[in-house]
C-alpha cells in the first residue's frame, strides 16, 4: 500500500511556489460528502497556506466521481483559472460498477490535463472501505486533498516557468 508508512499531509514548503496569483479551481463530488468534504478543507488550508487568496478559488460540487472530468473540463473552458483539483470518493461495492467509475474517472481527469494544458490534480481516493477514505482525508494518514492542492501548485509553477523560459528564449 503507497500510503502504509506516509503521511499525505506531510510536504516541503521549499518546494511549492508562492501561489499570490494562482487562481485555482475545485470541483468536488456531493457523493460521499463526509469524506469529500474534509478532502476540500484540506486542499483549501493548504492552497491558502502556500498564498493563494481565498477568492482566488472557485470551488463547483457535481453529483459523483464520473462527472469530475466534465466538471474539471467546464471549470478549465469556462473560468479563468491556472489549475484545477478534482476531489472524489469511490468506495468498493459488490459490483464492478467500482471498476467503472474509477477508470472513467481517472481516463477523463487525465484527458482534461492534456486537452487543456491545464493542470488538474487527481485527488480521487478508490478505497476498498469507508475506514481507508477516513485515514486519507484527514485521519492516521494524513489528508489527500493537501498532496492535491500542493501538486496542483507545482504543475501551475512549472507551466508558468516553461512560458517564461520559452518567452525569454525567443526574445532573445
Amino acid at each position: 500500500m503507497a500510503t502504509a508508512n506516509r503521511n499525505l499531509s506531510e510536504y516541503n514548503k521549499d518546494f511549492v511556489p508562492n501561489g499570490a496569483d494562482f487562481k485555482i479551481g475545485i470541483v468536488v463530488s456531493e457523493w460521499n460528502d463526509t469524506i469529500t468534504l474534509n478532502l476540500l478543507k484540506g486542499a483549501k488550508e493548504a492552497l491558502i497556506e502556500n498564498g493563494v487568496q481565498e477568492e482566488n478559488i472557485l470551488v463547483r460540487f457535481v453529483p459523483g466521481a464520473f462527472e469530475l472530468p466534465l466538471g474539471a473540463q467546464f471549470m478549465c473552458e469556462y473560468t479563468q483559472v491556472d489549475g484545477v483539483i478534482a476531489i472524489g470518493v469511490v468506495i468498493q461495492g459488490e459490483t464492478k460498477h467500482f471498476d467503472f467509475v474509477c477508470d472513467g474517472a481517472t481516463q477523463g481527469i487525465k484527458d482534461v490535463n492534456l486537452s487543456y494544458n491545464t493542470p488538474v490534480a487527481f485527488c480521487l481516493l478508490t478505497d476498498n472501505n469507508i475506514q481507508q477514505s477516513i485515514d486519507r482525508s484527514g485521519g492516521k494518514h494524513g489528508n489527500k486533498g493537501i498532496e492535491c492542492a500542493i501538486a496542483c501548485m507545482k504543475m501551475i509553477g512549472l507551466q508558468k516557468d516553461f512560458e517564461q523560459e520559452t518567452t525569454r528564449f525567443i526574445n532573445n
